[in-house]
């Protein structure tokens, strides 16, 4: 058996230098990504997720209390509602009523949802609820069972059969585990996800936690939910960034499965702190939600944009 050629070695037994051509690539791909970080829309980003990032650790004692479940008045008019909330009303009032469940992530609470709650209110929404927990004591798989719970509970005391869920990062997986892996198919219509690690991510590795092993690529959670999901009624919307810094690699925040039904959503120059907070984002996520289109598609356009530069409005898709 011949042996692999060994590196060539300089006198004196130095290693020989790279290749020229490696270094070239090197310089390459180093200034490719100089130009890449001090673009204006990536340093507009990083500014943001700078100050709301700032602003959540303010906000954040306010989220610690559990939230109670509130329901609004049913309404028989369109009496004292602004134009963006009656668009909603007349184009499907099933679809304003529904329940909205908000799932936080990692080493956070509620508080992360205080621009998204404000901002599905604005558009019509009425039902909106939000799930506390503690990553030092609950994992993926138990925090989905307090979701189940939660789901139950929501439907008794609303009438509606159905309701949606929204999961940033962690929330992501403990939605998908509970629509895929215990039945909650049958009661979550739609699943949206911000920056959720559906292949886990690489920072995951740094953190000698339970909760964090999860997350890491080919970890338990992310094998089961990579398993076959038959006629799985919930329709999903992936929502990720190419500046999300706690996701690596970036594309893991997509969602490719052969049998669910999901739609990527590609929101440039966002943080990952910052997808909650962004008017891209709460836009997507209300169309989304304003039409209860089997099929993900936005059927009837109820929710109007508020945001007035094009630019806040239109955004490429992955």
């Amino acid at each position: 058996m011949r042996s692999a050629p060994l590196p060539p070695v300089q006198p004196g037994g130095a290693p020989a230098a790279p290749a020229p051509g490696r270094v070239r690539a090197f310089g390459r791909a180093t200034r490719a990504g100089v130009r890449r970080a001090t673009t204006p829309s990536v340093l507009r980003g990083t500014a943001v997720e700078i100050a709301w990032t700032a602003t959540h650790v303010v906000t954040y004692p306010l989220g610690v209390l559990e939230e109670k479940i509130r329901h609004p008045e049913e309404r028989t008019t369109l009496d004292g509602l602004d134009p963006i909330q009656r668009g909603l009303f007349i184009g499907d009032i099933e679809a304003a009523g529904t329940p909205i469940i908000l799932i936080h992530g990692v080493v956070d609470n509620r508080s992360v949802f205080t621009m998204l709650r404000r901002g599905l209110r604005r558009r019509g929404f009425g039902r909106i609820i939000t799930l506390n927990y503690s990553p030092l004591t609950e994992d993926v798989r138990h925090v989905a069972e307090r979701l189940e719970a939660l789901v139950e509970q929501v439907c008794l005391e609303t009438g509606y059969e159905r309701v949606h869920v929204i999961g940033h990062s962690m929330g992501g997986l403990v939605g998908r585990y509970f629509v895929q892996r215990m039945g909650g198919d049958s009661r979550v219509h739609t699943l949206v996800t911000l920056g959720t690690p559906h292949l886990g991510t690489a920072p995951a590795h740094l953190v000698p936690h339970p909760v964090a092993r999860q997350m890491r690529r080919g970890s338990d959670i992310v094998t089961e939910l990579a398993a076959p999901a038959p006629a799985c009624r919930t329709r999903f919307v992936a929502i990720w960034s190419d500046l999300d810094q706690m996701i690596v690699p970036k594309a893991n925040a997509r969602l490719d499965h052969p049998d669910l039904d999901a739609r990527n959503v590609l929101v440039p120059a966002v943080g990952h702190n910052s997808l909650p907070v962004d008017g891209r984002v709460v836009h997507e996520i209300c169309t989304t939600l304003a039409h209860l289109g089997q099929d993900g598609s936005t059927v009837v356009a109820g929710a109007t944009s508020i945001a007035s530069a094009p630019s806040r409005q239109a955004h490429p898709r992955g």
